[in-house]
Order: structure tokens, then C-alpha cells, then sequence
């Protein structure tokens, strides 16, 4: 059995259903459930024996250790973080408070769990710290990619607070050798995201025929990791990785922001039927950059690859074809999402010309 926090989010719902189609060890999800957690994700898996909800915080201790008490997992995924930058720089405090408040707290549970087990339950336990390649900053156009030990410069309150968690779960392993792994991944897209993040807001928005809104010039490069090869490598470093150790994933598919809303506008043009004679590329609209906006991420995934034998299966390519085919067989889902919280961020970010340093309310 196993412990996943965060598991009705994007990546966390994603990895749930690999692993259930993949294995018949039993799931515990524990989520808050804000605005991005989304429990209809994981409606396929009602009545199966096998997976088991929780609502609850990781920042509630005395509920964290009563789960590790009442389940004994043999292993923690922790996949719980508020994710997104610019909700991070209207409103820091949330992700302050769950990412390193909430990281210390599931950290000190699962600490004091794991330090009553039995051998071999104890040797053989794992924690698994899933992070960012944000921490790391942003990278000059020629510079090298991120190695696992590339220097933090986390450039967001976002990726600030994800560097912050990262040292506490490295330091829970030097100073009490609770056995712990960390991963930083690149840009995820697929099934189930949340249409705050580019790719899944570029095809809602070019459905509905509104603006497709970029940051700036949308030269921004990012690296692009497709969910389930994201999922595979998860399950990999649980299985085979090094206590103590770092392992990057990433999908080896560097682009710039216009060319995946290119892409995307390419791909609706081919497949939705009434609107051919459309051009999504009249709906592309610039606006004002964020504060602070990393112009390059790029991952180097060889160790993952040297040392765990595992690489991503899909290309850009094929695994953006699934994504947009995803969401137009599953418009109900994006409708359902977009909610108040939705429209409020939408809102905020892409109706004004500047910031404001106030908190989504």
C-alpha cells in the first residue's frame, strides 16, 4: 500500500490511474481538494477496492499520522503543493503554508512512522519528494541544461517555496536518514489539467473563440514532459531509486511558448470539424510579461536514464495529438472546471496591463 498526497490534482490524479492500471497495490489519496484538486478525475476508480480517498491538509499532523498509523504504507508520493506561478505571486501566503509548512509537517509524521517500523518495512520504505525544475531559475539561451546539481535560484514565490520543501526533505534524510527521494520535472501537459496552464488555456480558450493570451513575446523556452512519461518515471524511481539521491525528469522537447500555441492552433484546425475554415492563429493575443518571468528551463535527464533505465516514451509530437484529442473528447470536463475561482484568476491575469500585489479573493 501506498500513501500519494496531492493525488486528486493534475499530475497526482494522472499517476493514480497509471498505477492502478499497471499494479493492484492499494492507493490512499489524501487531498485538500482546492480549487485544482478535482475528484471527477479519478471517477473511473469508484468501487474499486483498491483506492481509498481522504479529504485533509498535509499540514494536519495529528491527521497525517493517523493515516501512516491505521494504512502502514510502505511508501509516501508526495505530490500535495499549490503549482502555479502566478497565483503564487498575487497570493505567496497559500504556498508558503502548504509547501514548506506542509512539507515539514508530512515530513515530521512520516518521520516518526517510519522510525517505529519493523525490519524489513523500515529499510525498505520510501519517501518521494516530487518538485520542480523552477527551483533551479532560469537558464541563458546557450547555457547547459539542469543537472540534479545545478545551483537553486528559484526566481517565484512558487518556486521559492518548492526550493524551500526540497532542502527540508534533503535535510530529513541527512539528519535523521529517513529515506527519501526527490525529482524535478519539467513541464507536464496532459489529460486533466487544469486550463490555467498554457496548453490546456490555449485550446479552451480557442474552443470558445476567445483570445489565446501570451506572456510577452512568448519566446519563453520550456522543456515539455508529457504526464504519463512523467507517471512511468515516478513509478521507477520508487521502484529502483537511491535513498538520498536526486533524479531530473524531463521529456527532452525544448520549445518556445508561441511555437506549442502554434502547434495547438494547427492541431484544432485538423480536427474540429465546423470550424475549418477558422484560423485560431487571429485569436493569439500578447500581453503584458509577468514580474519576473524565467525565460528558460531545459532538463538534463541522462542520470535518470544512466542509472534507472528509464527515458519518456512519447515525443512532443505524439503526446501533444493525445492532449488536444483529449480535450475535445472531454469537453464536459473543461465546462465543469471552470468554476468562480477559475474566472476570478482569468480575470486578474489577462485583463490588466500590470499587477497587483493583492491575493485572489
Amino acid at each position: 500500500m501506498i500513501l500519494v498526497t496531492g493525488g486528486a490534482g493534475f499530475i497526482g490524479s494522472n499517476f493514480i490511474l497509471d498505477w492502478l492500471a499497471q499494479s493492484d497495490e492499494t492507493v490512499i489519496n489524501l487531498d485538500k481538494l482546492t480549487y485544482a484538486g478535482n475528484l471527477q478525475n479519478l471517477v473511473s476508480l469508484s468501487g474499486d477496492s483498491r483506492y481509498h480517498f481522504v479529504r485533509g491538509d498535509i499540514g494536519n499532523q495529528e491527521l497525517v499520522s493517523g493515516l501512516l498509523a491505521q494504512y502502514q504504507p510502505r511508501a509516501v508520493v508526495n505530490l500535495a503543493a499549490e503549482s502555479h506561478v502566478d497565483r503564487s505571486i498575487h497570493g505567496p501566503e497559500a504556498f508558503i503554508q502548504t509547501n514548506i509548512v506542509g512539507t515539514f509537517r508530512l515530513l515530521d509524521a512520516v518521520r516518526v512512522y517510519w522510525l517505529a517500523l519493523d525490519e524489513p518495512a523500515k529499510s525498505n520504505f520510501r519517501f518521494l519528494h516530487v518538485s520542480t525544475d523552477e527551483v533551479f531559475g532560469s537558464l541563458e539561451a546557450d547555457a547547459p541544461a539542469f543537472t540534479e546539481t545545478h545551483r537553486y535560484q528559484p526566481s517565484s514565490p512558487y518556486s521559492a517555496s518548492k526550493a524551500s520543501s526540497d532542502h527540508l526533505v534533503n535535510a530529513y534524510y541527512k539528519t535523521h536518514g529517513l529515506p527519501t527521494l526527490v525529482t524535478s520535472c519539467s513541464n507536464n501537459y496532459g489529460p486533466y489539467q487544469f486550463p490555467e496552464k498554457l496548453i490546456p488555456l490555449m485550446i479552451a480558450n480557442a474552443l470558445s473563440g476567445k483570445p489565446l493570451p501570451v506572456y510577452g513575446d512568448g519566446r519563453q523556452i520550456r522543456d515539455w514532459l508529457y504526464v504519463l512519461d512523467h507517471c512511468s518515471a515516478l513509478r521507477r524511481v520508487l521502484e529502483a531509486g537511491k535513498p538520498g539521491e536526486a533524479y531530473n525528469i524531463g521529456g527532452w522537447n525544448e520549445k518556445p511558448n508561441i511555437d506549442i500555441v502554434h502547434t495547438i492552433c494547427t492541431l484544432l484546425q485538423e480536427s474540429v470539424e465546423t470550424s475549418r475554415s477558422a484560423d485560431y492563429r487571429s485569436l493569439i493575443t500578447y500581453v503584458t510579461d509577468r514580474p519576473g518571468h524565467d525565460t528558460r528551463y531545459a532538463i538534463d535527464a541522462q542520470k535518470i536514464e544512466r542509472e534507472l533505465n528509464w527515458k519518456p516514451g512519447e515525443t512532443f509530437e505524439s503526446g501533444i495529438r493525445k492532449t488536444v484529442q483529449w480535450y475535445l473528447d472531454n469537453q464536459g470536463w473543461i465546462a465543469n472546471v471552470q468554476t468562480g475561482d477559475y474566472r476570478l484568476w482569468i480575470e486578474k491575469n489577462y485583463t490588466r496591463s500590470v499587477y497587483e500585489n493583492t491575493a485572489v479573493r
